[in-house]
């Protein structure tokens, strides 16, 4: 028996599908979504329990409401339409925010998070 598979022959190659650079989930793995804050707070909610996200684009910041089965978390940034895209299919792992007055200003396009919100549903 091959790796107690014994329909599996030799020669066929291991499924080695996504990438493991920490930052994106690897198929198959159970989807969280990890928060971080400037001052080290950390906070993570399950993709099963997301109900619907919502991007609202506007000159200079945009905002991410993420509607949670228990909280509300709203996410603010510099060009984060890449970032709700991801969000879509439940790639992003860990978003981590940074302080407003530490932005550089030459990556601004890039996406970036300075404030991060969580209300929790009453």
């Amino acid at each position: 028996m091959r790796d107690n598979n014994p329909a599996k022959t030799e020669s066929e190659p291991e499924n080695d599908i996504g990438s493991n650079d920490g930052m994106f989930h690897n198929y198959g793995h159970a989807r969280n979504l990890c928060l971080v804050w400037p001052d080290g707070r950390q906070s993570f909610f399950n993709y099963a329990y997301l109900v619907s996200a919502n991007f609202h684009p506007k000159d200079d910041i945009n905002l991410i409401q993420l509607n949670f089965s228990s909280h509300e978390v709203t996410i603010t940034g510099y060009s984060l339409e890449q970032l709700f895209l991801q969000l879509l299919d439940h790639l992003p792992r860990i978003i981590k925010a940074i302080d407003r007055r530490y932005v550089p200003s030459g990556l601004l396009e890039k996406g970036i998070v300075v404030e991060i919100q969580v209300e929790e549903h009453r």
